[in-house]
């Protein structure tokens, strides 16, 4: 199988790109020309910002897989920053969708990124695929992504925007930012603790978007969370019981919006819980459906 992959080079498309190969499919990454290291067989040269892409190399390939987007923790969440957040989902992603509806041969597939910032993120109820977005920058966002994808749909390639939870693993991530305070015994809920978190480990993550690109039925929004969200209250307490450690010290919401402003507000004291309803119709097991289990799992505890 030829894959093509957007994003290989971050936290998933990391351990997505061994996944795939281990399971002997070639990879073919997405590189803008100056970070092209790889061998020329196995890169896709392309310039989002540019809006250019070496669109022949597309040609006949069986899927494309994109996970690309500037992080969305790594600082402040200034105006330029949120558009430097924005373009780089929505640019990259336009720019894959019209030229894949070119082709003469295009993959049969098309599995793009997204994220559960997509929902209302202070809903009461737990959600699915079939609720609507909220509203605010990373709704915004998340619907321009996925809106993206269409040129690709409207030609007929199966189209998946997976809309991916938060990815539990020590490599990166909001984990891997909260285990230092843990480990120390100074962890605590963030504000009320009452905000969901929709979780997923890292390990069912990759073998949800594999599930993705082979299993045909599946295409539009696929919610990549575990089948049981907790609100933070919850997850502080199972990851002070995994870590052997006190959760004694909560973090006041006032202080996280004065530290941190629109993202803490958007990232931390916010979240929704939301449900895998497509997966588990489809037939897709997880191996940490529990947190516990799933935090055991990827901290090697």
């Amino acid at each position: 199988m030829n894959i093509v992959m957007g994003g290989a080079g971050g936290m998933i498309g990391q351990a997505l790109s061994q996944a795939f190969q281990e399971d002997g499919a070639d990879i073919h990454r997405l590189v803008r020309p100056s970070s092209d290291k790889g061998r020329q067989d196995r890169t896709v040269a392309w310039d989002p910002e540019q809006g250019t892409i070496d669109a022949a190399k597309l040609e006949g390939k069986d899927a494309v897989v994109h996970l690309g987007g500037e992080s969305l923790v790594s600082g402040y969440w200034s105006e330029a920053r949120k558009k430097r957040i924005r373009d780089s989902r929505v640019k990259s992603t336009e720019l894959l969708g019209k030229t894949l509806a070119g082709l003469q041969n295009p993959p049969k597939t098309f599995v793009c990124a997204s994220a559960i910032g997509f929902y209302d993120q202070h809903a009461n109820t737990k959600l699915d695929e079939t609720a609507p977005s909220g509203k605010g920058f990373l709704a915004d966002v998340c619907s321009d992504w996925e809106a993206a994808t269409r040129d690709a749909a409207n030609a007929g390639i199966r189209v998946v925007n997976a809309r991916i939870g938060i990815v539990l693993t020590p490599k990166g991530g909001a984990l891997a930012k909260m285990l230092t305070p843990f480990k120390m015994g100074v962890g605590g809920r963030l504000g009320s603790g009452r905000q969901g978190m929709s979780w997923i480990a890292l390990t069912d993550v990759v073998r949800a978007l594999q599930f993705c690109v082979h299993h045909g039925s599946l295409s539009g929004p696929v919610n990549l969370t575990a089948p049981n969200p907790v609100d933070n209250r919850e997850f502080t307490r199972i990851l002070g019981k995994v870590l052997h450690r006190p959760t004694l010290f909560p973090v006041p919401g006032f202080a996280i919006r004065l530290a941190m402003g629109e993202m803490g507000r958007a990232l931390l004291l916010s979240g929704a819980q939301i449900l895998p309803t497509k997966l588990n119709q489809a037939g897709f097991q997880f191996q940490s459906a529990e947190l516990e289990s799933a935090l055991i799992h990827e901290l090697g505890h």
